[in-house]
Parts: C-alpha cells; sequence; structure tokens
C-alpha cells in the first residue's frame, strides 16, 4: 500500500470530526475569547478552517519561511467558516491523494526569518502540521463550545452532551 492510501483514511476521518466541531460555532460568539492571551472564537476557527491550506506549502515547495505567510483575517460567520474550510481540505486532500511514496518521503523545512525550525519527511510534515494541529485547535473549540453551554460533538466516543453515538 502506498503511503497516501494509508494515511487518506485518517486524514479523512480527521477532517470529518474537525467539520462536526467547526458546525456547532454560533454566529453570536465569534468575538468569544476564554481568556486575554486566547483567540477569538472567529480566530480560531478561521485558523481551523484555513490550516489545510499549508498542504499547498509542504507540496509546492521543500522549504517555507513561515514569517513570509500573509495572515488570513477572521471569517465571519459559521458558512464562511465552513466554506473555507470545505474548500482547503478537498484541496490539501487532492493533492495528498495524488502524492507519490517518493514526494512524501522527500524532506521540507520550515523556516522563520531564515532560521531552521524543522526539517521533516512531507509525510511527518502531514501528519504533524495538518492532521495534529487541527486536532489540537479542535480540542481548543471543544473547551470554547463548553464554555458557551454548546453541545460537544462527539468524535472518538460518546461526549457527555452526545451519549448515543
Amino acid at each position: 500500500m502506498s503511503l497516501n492510501q494509508a494515511i487518506l483514511p485518517e486524514f479523512d476521518h480527521e477532517m470529518s470530526n474537525t467539520r462536526k466541531s467547526l458546525e456547532r460555532i454560533p454566529d453570536d460568539r465569534m468575538n468569544f475569547k476564554p481568556h486575554t492571551k486566547s483567540m477569538t472564537m472567529a480566530g480560531l476557527a478561521t485558523h481551523m478552517a484555513t490550516l489545510n491550506h499549508w498542504a499547498e506549502a509542504i507540496f509546492g515547495n521543500d522549504t517555507f519561511d513561515a514569517s513570509t505567510a500573509p495572515p488570513n483575517p477572521d471569517l465571519k460567520s459559521r458558512a464562511e467558516v465552513l466554506a473555507a474550510f470545505d474548500k482547503h481540505t478537498a484541496a490539501a486532500r487532492k493533492v495528498l491523494a495524488s502524492a507519490t511514496d517518493a514526494e512524501l518521503m522527500k524532506p521540507w523545512a520550515l523556516t522563520f526569518k531564515g532560521k531552521s525550525i524543522l526539517t521533516l519527511p512531507r509525510i511527518a510534515v502531514v501528519r504533524s502540521f495538518l492532521l495534529n494541529h487541527q486536532i489540537h485547535h479542535r480540542a481548543q473549540l471543544g473547551v470554547y463550545l463548553r464554555m458557551n453551554d454548546i453541545p460537544v460533538p462527539s468524535i472518538y466516543g460518546p461526549s457527555a452532551d452526545e451519549g448515543n453515538m
């Protein structure tokens, strides 16, 4: 089995779970922040919705300087968040589905203002930057939802709000 075929089911599963969480974002709570150091719900949702855009940098170049990444203005509604998420997720999936084992094993480097942050095989970058990164922020969003009394969806098993799967 090729590497891309091995990781695509995990990608699809995690993106489906992320979308379930993003579907819960209320338009009237986009400015909610659980702490002064936290992002707003709009900022967090925007980051999650656009995170898969990294696939373009991961597969389009051998290195990327994060200091050159343009900022994403906050999306204003759940509809905008879901549209952006669906667009970037479909594009990332397409790139991943067409990647060869050689491309996935080729090293990719992340820098910041010329300073090396990491160099890993692309498959590891997909797992850490696209999957684990999304899972991390999805957990944060679960806290935001809980603090606003919005039911948290079942992800890997029943949530306190959805006991039945």
